[in-house]
């Protein structure tokens, strides 16, 4: 008899439950989780780390829902740092309900299956192989090194018409992802099973390869819909591995990650409009002899001087001894750049609004709060006005 499900909600209280030693292990190795042994052997407290989504330990599953309650927020979030070009709000309606792959295999498997109806996407891809006859052009470098000058077989390269293409492989590996997460409802696992036929002669990329390039065009306007969704799919750390006995398999979602990358993506986005340019994750040195390095989320340039510096921050951090860090960092990114202000920008209820003036320098560090529950439009407007605090630097 399977164990019931451990549903847990970021941010809310440990719950105490029953675990075997493997699932404990499994658990504290995901660091889906915070696992506390209580007094009562069996017995622990569970609490949300920092990531959510739903794994299976055995025949127990473990779900970490987000704080964010509608699921739409966060797949915008996603979706709108992947590429802001095509993200629209209204591409997925998900009940706060749902659970969010499964909820995501419904809408991407309509969209991708809309998207291949009229035929799949084809064109041109370079190969290079060895063939007996010529085709293309020659490489005659390889002919003499690797091929040894011998008349066959001939090293060659020419372009290939194909639907092999990065468009049609992301779908692949999007479907691929999908059809091995738990709770996907016959109907959408059907879809995904006509889609997978469909691009039968599609090749995904190999293991460790990276995800395929594609550019938004006229030609993959009618894919661009179901791209935007796979890419969220593709996004998801996915794993499968055993801990002792038990087969341990799921996928999760770093929140600090998602909302790192929302932030930067919709800030260097509006602060277009004032010029400069926005640099992000860009190495900094923090000694003369450059053996400390740091990496600010983002840093705004114009005419080669920085201007602004923020770090996005889902949590403020808070080590043991250390509960300030977010400002010391940002202290230390000032003094590096030679800036009289820096920007810190929360997960509102993380975090309150604030203004740091620090002693003896006379550095500010502005605390900024962004709210996750709110209409797409509205957090972009929220981004907006934080695009302009950041801009009065330069006018400064």
């Amino acid at each position: 008899m399977s164990s019931p499900p451990l549903i847990l909600t970021e941010g809310e209280a440990a719950q105490t439950v029953a675990l075997t030693d493997a699932e404990y292990l499994a658990l504290q190795q995901l660091a889906l989780a915070n696992v506390t042994p209580t007094l009562d052997r069996g017995l622990y407290d569970v609490v949300p780390a920092r990531k959510i989504g739903a794994v299976t330990i055995g025949e127990r599953q473990v779900i970490v829902r987000p704080k964010i309650a509608d699921l739409n927020r966060l797949v915008f979030m996603l979706g709108y740092a992947k590429d802001p070009g095509i993200w629209r709000d209204d591409l997925v309606d998900l009940s706060s309900d749902d659970e969010l792959l499964p909820a995501l295999a419904e809408a991407f498997s309509r969209l991708a299956l809309a998207a291949v109806e009229q035929g799949l996407l084809q064109g041109y891809r370079t190969v290079q192989e060895t063939l007996p006859v010529l085709r293309g052009r020659m490489l005659a470098g390889e002919q003499m090194t690797r091929l040894y000058g011998l008349p066959i077989p001939l090293a060659v390269e020419y372009d290939d018409f194909t639907v092999d293409i990065p468009e049609n492989q992301l779908l692949l590996m999007a479907l691929r992802r999908l059809l091995v997460v738990p709770r996907i409802s016959i109907q959408a696992r059907r879809r995904l099973q006509r889609l997978r036929l469909t691009l039968a002669d599609v090749n995904a990329p190999p293991r460790g390869a990276g995800l395929p390039t594609w550019r938004r065009s006229r030609l993959n306007v009618r894919y661009q819909s179901a791209l935007a969704l796979a890419q969220i799919v593709l996004a998801a750390e996915s794993f499968e591995h055993h801990v002792g006995d038990l087969r341990v398999t799921g996928y999760m979602f770093d929140m600090w990650r998602v909302f790192e990358d929302f932030v930067t993506v919709a800030l260097s986005e509006s602060l277009r409009s004032y010029g400069g340019r926005s640099m992000c994750q860009k190495s900094l040195s923090l000694d003369v002899r450059e053996r400390v390095t740091m990496k600010p989320d983002l840093m705004w340039e114009a005419g080669g001087t920085v201007f602004a510096v923020v770090d996005a921050k889902y949590k403020a951090e808070k080590p043991e001894g250390f509960p300030n860090v977010d400002l010391y960092q940002m202290l230390a990114y000032c003094t590096v750049l030679g800036l009289d202000e820096g920007h810190l920008i929360y997960a509102k209820g993380n975090e309150p609004v604030d203004r740091h003036t620090v002693q003896g320098s006379g550095v500010v560090i502005h605390c900024h709060a962004l709210d996750l529950s709110a209409a797409p439009a509205k957090m972009l407007r929220q981004v907006d006005y934080l695009a302009r605090l950041v801009s009065l630097a330069i006018a400064a």
